[in-house]
């Protein structure tokens, strides 16, 4: 038992490290920063609607580099954005197929809670559905894990056990439980606002 959770525990970490490297800050505000994930490597990413509080938002990739974002596409009511930056050669993360997922998989998320960069919680696919949310929330679909998400962890991803972007983190419900949005939402949205980017190199999975 013991290998076991010792591989078990390697392997979340290899995956953590790996997913860092497309994870990027988001600053739209005067004070703090969310969380975004590079979807393309051409510099395509997605965040929360939310986390874009401006036009032109800045972007802090992993290797430090922080340039101006441009504002491709934003839809309030899926709490999603797509922003663009001029950066070529990006390590993008492939969304998963959210559909499949099932209560009891293991799941990852990735943010910059209060400021911490790159910080790591897991936990697992609790329900997917969210019916206690009020409207127009509720009746949609949502991956429900139980993690903690902080202010800072908005716009980052949630991962499944091979490090696909299973959902994009939006929202904590009491003291425990993590709300994202699916892949395949954040999919169609992606093929809405961007559909010059489909089917490119290193593009994003629908």
């Amino acid at each position: 038992m013991a290998s076991l959770l010792k591989q078990l525990n390697g392997e979340l970490a290899a995956v953590a490290a790996r997913a860092r490297r497309s994870v990027v800050q988001v600053h739209s505000a005067r004070y703090g920063a969310g969380t975004g994930v590079v979807v393309q490597a051409a510099g395509l990413i997605v965040t929360n609607a939310h986390v874009v509080k401006k036009r032109y938002p800045r972007v802090t990739l992993a290797d430090g580099r922080t340039l101006r974002a441009q504002v491709l596409g934003y839809d309030a009511d899926e709490d999603l954005a797509a922003l663009s930056v001029e950066a070529d050669g990006l390590e993008a993360l492939a969304l998963a197929d959210s559909r499949s997922a099932r209560p009891g998989d293991l799941v990852q998320a990735l943010g910059h809670p209060w400021g911490v960069v790159g910080a790591a919680t897991a936990g697992v696919v609790v329900a997917l559905e969210a019916g206690w949310l009020e409207p127009p929330l509720r009746g949609r679909d949502w991956i429900v894990a139980d993690l903690h998400l902080w202010p800072g962890n908005s716009g980052g991803p949630l991962l499944d056990a091979a490090g696909r972007v299973l959902g994009l983190n939006t929202m904590l419900i009491g003291t425990g439980l993590g709300v994202a949005v699916p892949a395949h939402r954040v999919g169609a949205f992606l093929g809405r606002v961007a559909p010059s980017r489909r089917g490119a190199a290193s593009g994003y999975v629908l």
